[in-house]
Parts: structure tokens; sequence; C-alpha cells
């Protein structure tokens, strides 16, 4: 991983690297993004390097000066007791100290180890059979382990569970009894027996209790008036006094008892809306007579909760202490002790392995959903508005509790850490946080648990620790014991006041001295006394900013003792021992590319070789071209190779063109047979045109573009058959390149079917063109003429005198006799 300060050094090294390149060079740009990619490439690759040595040398950077010391760096960190050994080269990986010549007896390596101490067999046992005792039934095991824990090395543990069939069952009812509730208590009366017969198809050992709440005993909760006190309900119900909580009736297996006890019940009422039932579950939690068998506990209501830190509006501000105050059955300090906590809750809950059940109605599903994800080994059901579902509620929630298993630890000691792996129904392996549980898990079914459990490290105190894991919502747990590997074995075997550890001033064990108190140095030759820990350290430091001898040796009475190497020709070396002769530049993977020395990380190069790696030769006969100027009087000779200063010209001499005049030309017949095999040399190319690397491409937008580091020239010929042919040359380095376009461009014949269609397709048009525009003319005139005929026919005058010759056809007779009457 690159660190924040190598990440800004890379990005000045990038600036500093374009703006040369860029600028002095005067390298294109594309070219400067290749380069680009291949340095970044090689720096991460020096810097992932060089992080991976540094991480793998963790037990030599450790600077252990004991064996204890040595193994508490990590498993593979081992101690080599020889005594011709420095103290700071005994620490070192296992294999590391036999390349260095440390017999397999002499290295002190200890391992973890495990140990069952109970293990106990699950139980196989099938409903009807012999009954037993809550205690003799066994769902988990092994039950008791012992573990030696090494740093850095985990413990692999197995755990297997299986669900016992006909399992006990404890079952505690807690109804809210505020006024809102008075249906739902009336279906609860008969609960008892009702569930006693519908659990009993679960388990044969069934118990029932049942307690009630209301609210806190204050105001504003509910009314403190005398009257209210008394009867907190409104017009002529009858309602009992409020109260916080009330165990109506401890567990029993009597489900009549049940029915009468509660038959007896009667409604209470409050002020708000939320009720205090927070308080009733931590006193259930605490003391209703549980077995050590399942715990189920049935919180019953209509409202919400109040929670910690509402009791102020009470002006109550004490929290709440977890424990059992119940008198006669009563909870009498809801008025002292503020609600408690969820966090607190789920503590208590979990601490009595009780797994709650919230029979809620439709309109609180969202909220106790939320607490259900607060609160593990929990269910939410939906309570219909008179209770009348409770007991279906139960068992379905029952079965949905009691199918998974999930697995907690308790607290951990100090640097160490716990995994889990889970082996389910069907093959199912889940890791990580899921590793805990195991999910549909029906009455007889087996699942395995793999635990690795890790010491970093050993406690302070160094005392064994122990650790409990259990199951959610049994009874059942594991508890496993956790020694440390603190020291070594040759500890045991020290001598004390050796004489030698300078006449006796250390303990000599394990091959090293470790030194009285008041006394340094690598046999206890200093007084602390005579001179302080800092003086002696600061004379081994080149400044204030550095390590102790660099980090590469060690400090003996203010001065510096270099660490070896496995390899005995690398060494550290100076007052600090900052210098050593294999950290120099490389070059073909080469120290001082093999022409030099490397003294104190510098190259001292040999003659006519220079630079930072001595890999710049200053010999300039390879640079000589054919004429017998230095790079064809076109370049500068540069550590044995030309860098051409003529763009034009290139290669290792400077001598080759591939742009100038005449290069078309001089290649079209070598390209020409041997991209389509036509042309003057179609029977000599093989001999006389394999010079060049060919490269088909489709179309000419697929021919390589210009770029400044390798110039190319793009050419259009013409064959005999009249058709062109398009191609690119360059050079790249020492390979010629030719990349041809597959396809020749040939200019087409005439096709005369279209020709024909054409002009018989254009007569056509023309023809009705012309009828059309007749057409037109004529409808044109014909409407002239006919506006004149109606103008003249206006503009006629007709005579309207009768005609002499006409004689009308109608006779009129009059009679004589006729007087008009």
């Amino acid at each position: 991983m690159v660190t924040l300060a190598q990440e800004w050094h890379l990005r000045g090294v990038f600036k500093l690297a374009q703006r040369f390149l860029l600028q002095e060079l005067r390298i294109d740009e594309p070219c400067w993004m290749d380069l680009k990619l291949l340095f970044i490439s090689t720096l991460l690759g020096i810097i992932c390097c060089s992080s991976a040595q540094q991480e793998g040398n963790e037990c030599i950077k450790a600077n252990a000066l004991s064996c204890g010391e040595c193994i508490q760096v990590g498993a593979k960190c081992g101690w080599c007791t020889d005594p011709g050994e420095p103290t700071s080269a005994r620490c070192d990986e296992l294999e590391s100290l036999r390349k260095r010549g440390c017999a397999a007896a002499k290295i002190e390596n200890p391992h973890g180890s495990q140990k069952i101490l109970k293990n106990k067999a699950v139980t196989n046992r099938k409903k009807g059979a012999e009954k037993l005792r809550p205690e003799d039934i066994t769902q988990i095991q092994p039950q008791k382990l012992s573990l030696n824990l090494r740093s850095g090395e985990p413990q692999n543990i197995k755990l297997k569970f299986k669900r016992a069939e006909d399992y006990p069952i404890d079952l505690y009812y807690l109804m809210d009894l505020s006024y809102s509730m008075k249906d739902d208590l009336e279906n609860v009366k008969n609960l008892g027996t009702s569930l006693m017969k519908e659990m009993s198809k679960i388990t044969s050992d069934f118990r029932i209790g049942f307690g009630s709440f209301v609210e806190k005993t204050v105001m504003p909760y509910i009314s403190t008036t005398p009257a209210k006190l008394l009867n907190p309900c409104t017009g002529d119900q009858n309602c009992t006094s409020p109260f916080s909580y009330k165990n109506v009736l401890k567990l029993t297996s009597n489900g009549e008892q049940f029915n009468v006890l509660v038959g007896k019940q009667q409604i209470s009422g409050n002020l708000d809306s939320p009720e205090g039932g927070f308080d009733a579950i931590m006193q259930v939690a605490e003391h209703i007579g549980w077995r050590n068998v399942t715990r189920l506990l049935v919180f019953s209501t209509d409202a919400g909760f109040h929670f910690a830190g509402d009791g102020k509006l009470g002006g109550i501000v004490l929290p709440n202490d977890g424990k059992c105050h119940l008198e006669n059955n009563m909870y009498t300090m809801s008025h002292y002790y503020d609600y408690p906590s969820i966090a607190h809750l789920v503590q208590k809950l979990s601490e009595n392995n009780i797994q709650t059940i919230f029979a809620v109605t439709e309109e609180f599903q969202p909220v106790y959903k939320e607490l259900k994800n607060l609160i593990p080994k929990s269910a939410v059901g939906t309570l219909s508005a008179n209770s009348s579902n409770v007991i279906n509620l139960i068992v379905d929630a029952y079965n949905s509790l009691s199918s998974e298993v999930i697995l907690e630890n308790s607290k951990l000691p100090e640097g160490v850490t716990i995994t889990y792996q889970s082996r389910c129904k069907n093959g199912v392996v889940n890791e990580g946080e899921n590793g805990r549980k195991c999910s549909n898990i029906s009455i007889g079914d087996e699942v395995s648990f793999n635990i690795n459990i890790t010491a970093q490290g050993c406690p302070k105190q160094g005392k064994p620790e122990t650790i409990k894991i259990k199951p959610l919502g049994f009874t059942e747990e594991v508890e496993i014991m956790l020694n440390f590997i603190c020291e070594c074995e040759c500890h045991k075997h020290g001598i004390k006041n050796s004489d030698l550890c300078h006449n006796g001033n250390g303990t000599f064990e394990c091959g090293a001295c470790r030194c009285n108190k008041g006394r340094v140095g690598r046999q206890c030759e200093c007084r602390k006394d005579e001179v302080s820990t800092e003086d002696l350290d600061k004379n081994c430091r080149k400044d204030n900013s550095t390590d102790i001898c660099s980090n590469n040796g060690e400090c003996v009475c203010g001065t510096c003792e270099c660490k070896k190497r496995d390899n005995p020709e690398e060494r550290y070396s100076g007052k600090f021992c900052e210098c050593d002769n294999f950290n120099c530049d490389r070059s073909n993977n080469k120290l001082c590319g093999g022409h030099g020395r490397c003294e104190c990380r510098v190259c001292i190069c040999d003659a006519n070789y220079t630079g930072s790696a001595c890999d710049c030769s200053l010999d300039t006969s390879t640079c000589l071209a054919s004429n017998k100027q230095i790079c064809n009087g076109r370049g500068i000779c540069e550590c044995g190779t030309c860098r051409c200063t003529d763009p034009k010209f290139q290669g290792p001499t400077c001598e080759i063109c591939p742009t100038c005049p005449g290069v078309c030309t001089e290649h079209k017949e070598c390209v020409q047979c041997r991209a389509f095999g036509t042309g003057e040399k179609k029977d000599t190319c093989e001999r006389d045109c394999s010079y060049f690397n060919l490269i088909k491409v489709k179309d000419r937008d697929k021919l390589p573009q210009p770029v400044q580091a390798f110039p190319l020239m793009h050419c259009k010929e013409r064959d005999a058959n009249d058709c062109w042919f398009y191609y690119t040359y360059a050079v790249n380095n020492t390979e010629k390149e030719v990349h041809v376009v597959e396809t020749l461009e040939c200019p087409a014949g005439p096709d005369i079917i279209p020709i024909v269609a054409g002009v018989v397709t254009g007569i056509v048009l023309i023809g009705l063109a012309l009828l059309l525009i007749w057409k037109l003319l004529m409808i044109i005139h014909d409407r002239r003429e006919f506006a004149k005929f109606e103008k003249e026919k206006m503009n006629a005058k007709w005579d309207t005198g009768e005609n002499p010759i006409y004689k009308s056809a109608v006779t009129t007779v009059i009679n004589p006799k006729y007087e008009g009457k």
C-alpha cells in the first residue's frame, strides 16, 4: 500500500519528469503517456518491494532483547540460543535462522495447544422418552476447554450444537393493563389451559406465568388526585388503582391456576400514551422463578414505551439500577428510578438468556420492529384488536426464534481476537459476522462452528483469562480458559548471577544475558548510574530523527554493533551502522551494473563507466556510423548509445531516415509483392523483400499516425492495373515496419443496366411532365373562356314587349245571367 507521504513524493517526481521530458527533450504528449505508465509501474514496484521487505522483517524490527519478547512479535519469529550470536541477531524468522546456521535444537519456537476438559455428548432424546432434568440435557459440545496461546498463532476449536427434542420451556406473559386493553384481557383470561394444550405439542415440560404493568405512579403519567388514584377510569367504569408492575403468577405448570388468577385482574388507566413496560421487563428478568431452560417473555401491548430520560418529566433522575425491587409482588421503586435504557435492557435480557416476543397491534409494528433489531433473539407478532390470535402468535414466534442459533462471546482480554465460521444445514457455510449463526434449524438438526482464537502479544498481567461462548437464548455455555505463552522454555533454565554476564550482573538465559536492575550492555558490562540510557542511545544515533544504530544494529554501552546478514558477503558498516554494501542502484539486475563496487550505498564505478548504477559507458565506439562519424554527425553519444538531435534521423547510429524523399518509391515493389502477390518482384519477393515486418489493416483509418519518437511515412502508390494501394513505412528502434491496407482501390467499369434504366426512366418522367403541363394549360384556357362567356351573358339586354303573333291558349266565357251572387 502506498502511503500519503509516498503519494505526494510521487506527484513531485511526476511533475519534474514531465517538465524535463516535454520541454527539454521535446517528447510529445502521446509518448509521455506511455512513459508515464512505465514510470508508475516501476516506482510502485520499488515501493511495494520495499514495503514487503519491511513487513517481512518484523522479527528483526522488533529489536527483541529476550526470548520472551521475541516470541510475542509473531508466530514466524524464533530465538536462536547459540551463545555466539549477537543479541540483535537472535530474533529472526525461522527460515533465516536456519540459513544462518543456527541448529534446529538451538531455536526456541513454542507452539500453542488446546485441551478439552469437559466433553459431554449432545443429548439424543425423543419426545415421550424418559424425562430428564433440564441440567441433564446437553445441546452444545464440548463444554469446557483450555487453550495455550502463542502470539499471532490462532487456535481452532470446533463446537457442535444440536437442538434437543422435548426441551423444557418457561413462558411469562407480561400484559399492558391500561384501559385500551380491556377487550384483550377477556381473551387472555382463558389463555392458560389453551396455551398449555398447544405447547404440549412442542414440549412435555411447560410452565407459564403472568404479570401486568401500567405506568409510573407519579404525575404526569397518571392523575394523582385521590379519586383518580382509587379509580383512574371515567364514568361508571370500575378500574383498579394504577400501578407500575405487578407479578400476578410466578411460573407454574398449572394452567387452571393461570386462568383463575388472570380472571380476577382488572383494567387500570393512565394519562399518556406510552406505557412503562420497560420497568416491568427489568423486574421480570430478575425475579419470577426462571429455570435453566428455554425462557420466553411475551410482551403484550397496544401502545409505545418510555425509556431512559423520560423519567425527568416526573422529576425522576436516578438511572435504573437493574435490580429486583418487588415487595408483595409489586414494583415499589418506580417513583425513585428512571426507566431503563434500551442498551441496559438488552444487557439484562442477554445475561438471563430471555427470548422476547413482542405481541403488539398493527399501529405500533414499525416501532417494535426497530426495537427487535436492537434486541438479539427477539420477535414481533401482530396482535389482533382483542388478542384473539395470541396463541398462534406465540407458537409462530417460538418456532421462529428456536430455529436460529446465534453464538456470542463474553468480553475478550486485551489483544485477543475471535472469528467464527458456521457450517449449517444443507452444507451452507457462513463466515465473518454471519459465521456466528445458523438459521432454519429443526429439532434434531446438528450444526457446527469453527472458532479461531488469536492473541497478539501478552496481557500486561500475563495471568490466565476465561471467556465464555454461548448460544443466545440458551442457558448452556462453553467455558474457555486462556493461558498465554509469554516466555520460552529456556527461560526456566536461566542461570542467575552468571559469570557470563560480567561478574554475575545478570541472568544467563536462552543464550543471552538478561541484565540485573541498573546494568546494561550485551554482557551487562555497563552501569546505568555511570551514564543514563538516554545518553547511551544518543551516542548510537546519527541525529535525533534517526533510529538507534539506523535500525541495523544494537547499541551496546553507547557503541553500535551492526547486525549480521544471511549472505556473508553483505554487511552493515559505519559508526551508526548507516552504511551497507548491498543497497546501491542496480542495472540489468546487477549491483552497480557489474561495473563497480558498492560503498555506503553509493556506487564507485570502474574506469570508462559512470552513473549512479555505473551503467553509463564512456566508450564511443558503439556510436560510430558507417562514415566513421559519431552518430552520423546528427546526434550525441550518451552512455554508448546515440541520441539523434535531427528528428528525421533515427537508428542506433542516426543513419536511418524513414521520411526522406524517395522512401515510398523505394519500397513500393516489395510492399506490392508481399501484400498482394503482384508487381515486378513477385518472383523474387521472399529473397529481396524480407527486410521489414508487414502488418495488414482493414482500411486507411487503421494506419498508424506519425509520432515524434518513431517517425513514419504515409505512401500512396498505383499498380499496373491502375489500382491504388496505401501503406506506411517506419523504423521502430531497429525494426522496420510496414502497415498496408489489405484491399486495393481500383477504378470500377460502367454498369450498363443502371444507365439504360436511368435513360428510360428519364424519358418517361419527361413525357409525364409534358402531359401534366399540357393538361394544366388546357384547364387555364377553359376557365378563361368560361369567364368570358359569363361576362357577356351579364351584359346582354333582351326585348320585354309582347309578340304580335302570340295567341293565348286560354278562352274566357261569361254567363250573361250571372249576377255575382
